[in-house]
């Protein structure tokens, strides 16, 4: 089985998966192969170790993607290769000046006090600004190829429901209750309803703040109409057969029950689960020779010794790297039709340069 025709095929590839089993650098090294296959690439990730960001030469919350030089990717096609740390800040202030109805509206956003404190105020701001970031790149339509890196994987839910999530809270029936009285509803009940939040959040904050607060939040609620298109457009792009997820795994037991909660995740959400990627296993290395293959030529003491300890460790190798075949192929059996199941070696094993990248791209994506 192999990854090429996703590498080679979809727009969207979402890995998910638990901390520590070196899910950024297989996006990154995905990345690395679809350009070195001939695709115009994004890597879009939320942390990268900083080891990681140097061998890709990423600019710390850059403004814009960071180019990987071509030379470096000795490309087989006319491929390129951006990378970018998600910057929230930057995301959601872009996302303001593109859906107010005015520049006037818009500084009204960004120009509030309460402006720096809103990912406080509205529970899933941060995730929205990644779902925010995702669709702009594509509907930007600079990239054939979007590679995201999801937080660890409970939190890659934060980031699944966070569109909807502030499409409720904006309702524009609730903004409006936080709006001015003036203009927003003509009802007397509706006009009550203001009243009644004005005198509960007043003497709790004060008049001044809950003031401020009413003016942001009306504000803000400009931009509901965009922000809630944006959101149905982003759940269909995530439902399509463009978009492939894929779950990043390793051997260990906490990884792997991470791994069965994000896959019946994406199954109740009917997101398009593309298969497994077992990282940091032995399935697909080749071990020390069987143990009964090992027989002493020597019969000093010392090579005796040394043979046997040998034997030992291929003893130990055979029954990891079984153990791990028997796992890769669990998985594939669990999985759905048509979706993939690849053993990776460890992923940060010798990557201390692009280069690195470059061969754990070849692993996974055959040339």
């Amino acid at each position: 089985m192999s990854l090429g025709p996703l590498v080679r095929n979809k727009r969207v590839l979402v890995l998910c998966g638990a901390g520590g089993v070196g899910k950024t650098t297989t996006a990154a090294a995905l990345g690395v192969a679809a350009a070195r296959a001939g695709r115009q690439v994004l890597v879009l990730t939320i942390d990268p170790a900083r080891r990681l960001a140097e061998a890709m030469g990423m600019k710390d919350h850059g403004p814009e993607p960071t180019a990987v030089p071509p030379e470096r990717l000795g490309a087989r096609g006319a491929g390129r290769l951006d990378v970018w740390m998600l910057e929230p800040g930057i995301v959601f202030e872009r996302m303001v000046r593109r859906l107010a109805p005015s520049e006037k509206a818009a500084r009204a956003v960004l120009e509030h006090r309460l402006y720096r404190f809103l990912s406080e105020l509205i529970t899933g701001m941060q995730e929205y600004a990644a779902a925010e970031a995702l669709d702009g790149f594509l509907a930007s339509e600079r990239y054939e190829l979007i590679v995201l890196d999801t937080p660890p994987s409970r939190h890659a839910l934060d980031f699944l429901e966070a569109p909807g999530r502030l499409s409720r809270f904006l309702d524009d029936r609730i903004v409006s209750l936080f709006g001015p009285v003036e203009g927003t509803r003509g009802g007397r009940l509706w006009m009550g309803a203001q009243a009644l939040v004005a005198r509960v959040l007043g003497p709790v904050f004060g008049e001044g703040f809950t003031r401020e607060l009413r003016d942001f939040v009306g504000a803000f609620g400009s931009l509901f109409a965009g922000i809630r298109l944006h959101t149905e457009r982003l759940r269909a792009r995530l439902s399509s057969p463009d978009t492939a997820f894929l779950l990043v795994t390793s051997p260990e037991a906490a990884a792997l029950r991470e791994a069965v909660f994000f896959r019946e995740a994406l199954a109740a959400r009917e997101l398009p689960f593309a298969g497994y990627i077992l990282n940091r296993s032995w399935a697909r290395d080749e071990p020390l020779p069987a143990p009964e293959a090992l027989r002493p030529h020597a019969q000093d003491s010392a090579a005796v010794q040394a043979l046997e300890a040998l034997t030992r460790l291929a003893a130990d190798e055979h029954a990891r790297a079984t153990a791990h075949r028997a796992l890769l192929a669990r998985l594939a059996e669990q999985s759905p039709k048509g979706a993939v199941t690849v053993a990776s070696p460890d992923a940060d094993a010798g990557l201390e340069d692009f280069e690195g990248l470059v061969r754990l791209g070849d692993a996974l994506v055959p040339p």
